[in-house]
């Protein structure tokens, strides 16, 4: 056999045994949502499913998995035990970067992943009843050391949570209980369950005009609530806003990533994502691999300084 034929049957066999990167997506791509469906990572990931299947004519689906409480862990289990081959996509809040490898969960242990990017900052808010005796942080602070104040949140393990326990170490007050929700919403306060509740705008949306709104846990103020404070007005050093990205096991080809990187930009800056943004105060943006990996890398700090108040 000449070189020239060996040479080609060499690269027949390589292509049948490893298909082209290039042809990524080939089959339906699965976008693991650890949450119910409704909130805005759930509506925001469902653009980007649909912006896949548009550009490469695939079938593309979110799949909900809310954890009953306890953070995001059960559908980054889901993305942990897939294939590192992008047809599993997580699309976690920052909790999964943050602690999800350091909880006692074995399939996430080491650090599994690695973010493709960050596509949306949540307009978190503590939140209580309109005729709540208490209109701002400060009223709350004085009434809640005379009377017991119930906080409602999304599982104590989420940076949210963490940052409204920190915040109480911080203005010199405690909840008097806390317990965590799935859903957080109007129906939550309006049935007594919790007194206050962190939650997003998006979820509280149809009563908001309706509520006591007494801080943003965001790093800008929230357009829709223009007069809230921001948790870094009142307590710089614990100010950490709750973000979601998008993030593929470690060994993750490149060319995969770079996929999905320019269909979830090309999504997010969509006339409907944007609108999105407008309606709920969300920030709908895309912020790259690089820059995603430096943002984590700085809300570990920060988590840093929370936990050593909280613990």
């Amino acid at each position: 056999m000449t070189t020239s034929a060996r040479l080609t049957c060499a690269a027949i066999l390589t292509a049948v045994a490893m298909p082209a990167l290039a042809d990524y997506p080939n089959q339906p791509v699965s976008f693991i949502v650890p949450w119910p469906p409704g909130d805005l990572e759930d509506v925001l990931t469902r653009m980007i499913a649909d912006q896949m299947q548009t550009d490469h004519g695939v079938a593309a689906a979110v799949v909900n998995r809310p954890g009953g409480g306890g953070g995001p862990f059960p559908g980054a289990i889901d993305v942990a035990n897939a294939k590192p081959d992008g047809y599993t996509v997580g699309s976690f809040v920052l909790d999964v970067a943050l602690v999800g490898h350091e909880i006692g969960i074995p399939e996430l242990s080491p650090e599994k992943f690695d973010p493709v990017g960050i596509f949306l900052n949540y307009p978190f808010i503590l939140a209580a009843k309109g005729d709540a005796p208490y209109k701002t942080m400060a009223e709350l602070v004085t009434y809640a050391k005379a009377n017991p104040v119930a906080v409602g949140h999304f599982g104590i393990v989420t940076s949210p949570a963490q940052v409204t326990m920190a915040m109480a170490k911080t203005m010199d007050f405690e909840w008097g209980s806390d317990a965590a929700f799935d859903a957080l919403d109007c129906n939550t306060l309006a049935s007594g369950d919790a007194d206050v509740i962190n939650t997003t705008v998006q979820l509280v949306l149809p009563c908001l005009n309706d509520l006591t709104v007494l801080v943003a846990l965001t790093d800008n103020r929230i357009p829709l609530l223009p007069d809230v404070p921001t948790i870094g007005e009142l307590a710089p050093d614990i100010a950490m806003s709750s973000w979601n990205g998008l993030f593929v096991a470690k060994d993750t080809p490149q060319e995969v990533r770079d996929v999905l990187a320019a269909v979830t930009q090309k999504a997010m800056a969509s006339e409907r994502a944007q609108q999105l943004a407008k309606d709920t105060g969300a920030e709908v943006y895309w912020l790259d691999a690089k820059g995603s990996a430096e943002r984590i890398a700085r809300d570990k700090e920060t988590l840093g300084r929370i936990m050593a108040l909280i613990e």
